[in-house]
């Protein structure tokens, strides 16, 4: 089997980022965002989506976090782009729930080589900590727009938003795991009638 990494720098004035993936890893990370909660969301991809993910940024964190978070989001989906290369012998689509206490999120993935996005996450405070939630959309706006994934996020209930963000980056993981997979059935075979993704 081909092995499914990628390596990806992005420069800006605003961001210098490099992510390394590995789509067939064991869970492993390295995270230096300079953001500690998107590092402990991050791990959470790469730990329940079996992944390993090395991600290093320097931004502008004096202004604010959002350049370095939506950047961050398109290098993610630039490497997952390049890791699943033609797409031959995928599930394609990958499905997860995920629950933490009151939490519960859901989140659907297909690799259909369409960028969209559906986010529905009301979260009832607008910070965990220092970081903005409204950047959680920035971070996977960009990730879907670069990584031709068509994504639909719900958190179906939830009172913390910590919960709630953990349910959605453990439920993306694990959606990603399962649609990346290879199906030894269609094995060879781009999964789509059109014959390309």
């Amino acid at each position: 089997m081909t092995e499914r990494t990628a390596s990806v720098r992005r420069d800006t004035l605003e961001t210098r980022i490099a992510v390394e993936l590995n789509l067939d890893g064991t869970g492993q990370s390295h995270l230096e965002t300079g953001i500690p909660f998107l590092d402990h969301m991050l791990d959470q991809v790469a730990r329940h989506g079996l992944v390993d993910l090395d991600v290093r940024a320097e931004g502008d964190l004096h202004i604010d976090a959002h350049h370095t978070v939506e950047d961050v989001g398109i290098t993610l989906g630039q490497a997952l782009a390049k890791a699943l290369g033609d797409k031959k012998g995928i599930r394609r689509y990958g499905h997860a729930y995920v629950p933490l206490d009151e939490a519960l999120s859901r989140v659907v993935i297909d690799f259909s080589g369409r960028p969209g996005l559906e986010m529905h996450a009301d979260f009832r405070r607008s910070h965990i900590g220092e970081f903005d939630v409204d950047l959680f959309h920035e971070f996977f706006q960009g990730l879907v727009n670069h990584s031709w994934m068509t994504l639909h996020i719900d958190c179906l209930r939830g009172d913390n938003a910590h919960h709630v963000a953990e349910t959605i980056f453990k439920a993306f993981g694990r959606a990603l795991r399962v649609a990346a997979e290879f199906d030894p059935r269609s094995a060879g075979i781009t999964p789509s009638t059109k014959g390309s993704l």
